[in-house]
């Protein structure tokens, strides 16, 4: 086995527990609503995706077209149903389904950048803002709480803070393997 087929062993690990978590999110989490299940849904298709994604060449799989199409449609999801919601536009809103808008917008922009749709300069520059924010956001999801986890004032008490860090421990993971399969290349 090479060093090659353990990375994508270990990202379609990754995915696929992902993948399964997202969908617990949306078929078991009460109260979520609309916009919650078509979250996790979105999640789940893209999690999916991504664990199939290593073990295929580009040009294989589905169309990249319909791929690029429904990841793009995705990543306009979370920031206008963020506009859209019950309580009208709201700054904070916004910038809580950022990160999940970026996600998806990496989805969309790997078969274009794999493709070889756009120069290479360019591809290289979205590629790289794309991987920054993806970054970020995997090391703040993931070092959020360590403070509370050493056990300073306001410590994890209860299962809903708990919960709380398992959501983000997956949100974190899962930024961070998309940022690694944007810097992959098939």
């Amino acid at each position: 086995m090479s060093a090659t087929d353990v990375v994508h062993g270990t990202l379609t690990a990754l995915f696929a527990a992902a993948a399964v978590h997202a969908l617990r999110q949306a078929v078991l989490t009460q109260g979520s609503g609309w916009r919650g299940r078509g979250d996790s849904l979105l999640h789940t298709v893209m999690a999916s995706a991504m664990a199939m994604m290593p073990w295929y060449g580009m040009g294989e799989g589905p169309s990249p077209g319909r791929t690029t199409f429904f990841f793009a449609a995705a990543a306009l999801w979370f920031p206008s149903t963020a506009i859209l919601g019950p309580r009208g536009p709201r700054r904070d809103g916004l910038l809580h389904r950022a990160p999940h808008a970026v996600g998806m917008a990496a989805m969309a922009w790997m078969p274009v950048r794999h493709g070889g749709v756009t120069d290479a300069r360019t591809a290289d520059v979205v590629t790289a803002v794309l991987t920054l924010c993806l970054l970020a956001y995997a090391l703040r999801s993931l070092t959020r709480d360590m403070p509370t986890l050493r056990g300073a004032p306001g410590s994890v008490g209860g299962s809903r803070d708990l919960g709380r860090l398992y959501d983000r421990f997956w949100q974190g993971t899962t930024a961070m393997g998309a940022a690694i399969m944007l810097l992959t290349h098939h």
